[in-house]
């Protein structure tokens, strides 16, 4: 197994004043091996850490003095220290079995690890949960974790894993609630398959088994033109509204029972079935809103206030999910920023900042963008809805754009001037197909996807 590796140490560090360089690998920490991030942030934040390190084959001792829970100023490697804990579930609708060949070797490993969950916001299906995991969760207090529900009967749950033993893995969802940690569900639905009857079915049995779960979102599949499945196929837009309806409808029961909403429908399906969006106020803080749900609304509550942070309070959270962890683990903390700031790669001289503007995204973004921007008083800032034909399919998010397609769309472009994209669509400077931004046809410019640092950028633009 290799050893995690340190990244990066910074500047005036207490690892920089006892001698940990980067390239040292770490073998263990006051006597102890780490399994992965988390260990290694309880023993960081000893004030005496031993390290025992290896430096280009030569093994050595370093001990660091310094103040209890002061971070130590590492970078390292790695979040797994061991092996990530693979899926063993066969879903038809999974994502991975989706991608096409050739892309790097990280984006095909399939997780159901409860650490990535804790760390990322990775959903685990808990197929391969154990009492020893359940007794590290609580001891630790590893919360909060996401656990994919997509049914509750048990048949149907273990036909949609592929898994006989997705029928009773839902049981350490009980023992999880049952010793106080926080959990978020999410139901992906798939026509035909797990939505109308069944998902009233699903979310009943949640208000009946798991009504201590914090949240659900119910989020339709993504189906690419790699997909093999031959009954996985995108929503109609009339099924897209059966589904808000059935959302509306058991957030009503939630509340009435519980007090809370509980359950919610992800933007997508609003987009789909050309239904407004709930007001900002019926998210209850946007709990899910990295897995789509409500990012519409916080998005243009940051751009309507011109502030990092939306009206009510509510930041936009960091980024999370397979792509993120595939990428890289954070430095400091459970749930650190997980890299730097990206650059922003061909900027406009000054001299051009009277140049008309284009803002690059999805489909689905430029559904949003484009009132949003008419309503505010930027109608002559152009929206660009790149296509996906990389994946194809109903994939449409800002997310999965491809630099291939980018490319594409830019050599297309016959107009001068600048061009924004949102950093969502990059990991570490690299897009999901290995490109980067030095393999555009032309400079364009990164921009913080909140709505605030787009309207700020717009508005000293003009």
């Amino acid at each position: 197994m290799p050893l995690p590796q340190v990244v990066a140490v910074a500047e005036h560090s207490p690892a920089e004043r006892f001698g940990v360089w980067p390239g040292d690998e770490l073998r263990s920490m006051n006597g102890q091996v780490p399994r992965d991030v988390i260990e290694y942030q309880l023993l960081a934040d000893e004030p005496i850490v031993e390290l025992e390190v290896v430096r280009g084959g030569v093994e050595l001792e370093v001990t660091v003095v310094k103040q209890a829970g002061e971070p130590l100023g590492l970078e390292i490697s790695a979040a797994i220290f061991d092996r990530v804990r693979t899926c063993d579930n066969h879903c038809e609708f999974c994502f991975i079995y989706q991608l096409p060949k050739g892309m790097r070797r990280n984006l095909y490993v399939k997780d159901d690890d409860y650490r990535l969950s804790f760390l990322y916001g990775n959903f685990t299906t808990l197929t391969r949960f154990t009492e020893v995991d359940l007794e590290r969760v609580v001891d630790q207090r590893l919360s909060p974790l996401y656990v994919s529900i997509h049914a509750t009967d048990p048949d149907v749950r273990s036909a949609m894993l592929r898994n006989r033993r997705g029928a009773i893995s839902l049981r350490w969802l009980r023992c999880l609630l049952d010793n106080g940690i926080e959990v978020h569900g999410q139901v992906v639905v798939c026509p035909g398959v797990n939505d109308a009857a069944v998902l009233h079915g699903t979310l009943a049995g949640v208000l009946d088994r798991f009504p201590e779960l914090v949240t659900v979102a119910v989020v339709p599949l993504g189906v690419s033109r790699y997909s093999k499945e031959p009954t996985m196929r995108a929503h109609t837009s009339t099924e897209a509204r059966a589904t808000v309806e059935t959302v509306d409808e058991w957030q009503q029961r939630f509340r009435c029972a519980l007090g809370r909403r509980v359950v919610w429908a992800s933007d997508e399906y609003y987009l789909l079935a050309g239904l407004p969006f709930p007001e900002p106020g019926e998210y209850e803080g946007f709990p899910q809103h990295e897995n789509g749900v409500g990012m519409v609304r916080a998005f243009e509550q940051a751009f309507e206030a011109g502030v990092l942070e939306p009206a009510d309070g509510v930041g936009v959270p960091a980024r999370t999910g397979f792509f993120a962890w595939v990428e890289g683990a954070p430095a400091e903390g459970y749930r650190a920023p997980r890299t730097s700031s990206v650059s922003l790669a061909g900027r406009s001289p000054r001299a051009a900042r009277d140049a008309p503007i284009t803002i690059l995204t999805g489909g689905y973004g430029s559904l949003v963008l484009r009132p949003l921007l008419d309503r505010h008083g930027f109608g002559e800032v152009r929206v660009l809805a790149v296509a996906n034909e990389f994946f194809g399919g109903n994939i449409a998010v800002a997310g999965l754009i491809t630099g291939a397609d980018l490319s594409r769309a830019l050599a297309e472009e016959p107009q001068a001037g600048r061009y924004l994209l949102p950093d969502v669509c990059l990991s570490k400077g690299r897009f999901i197909d290995g490109s980067s931004l030095g393999d555009l046809p032309r400079p364009v410019e990164v921009v913080a996807t909140d709505g605030a640092s787009l309207r700020r950028l717009l508005e000293v633009g003009r």
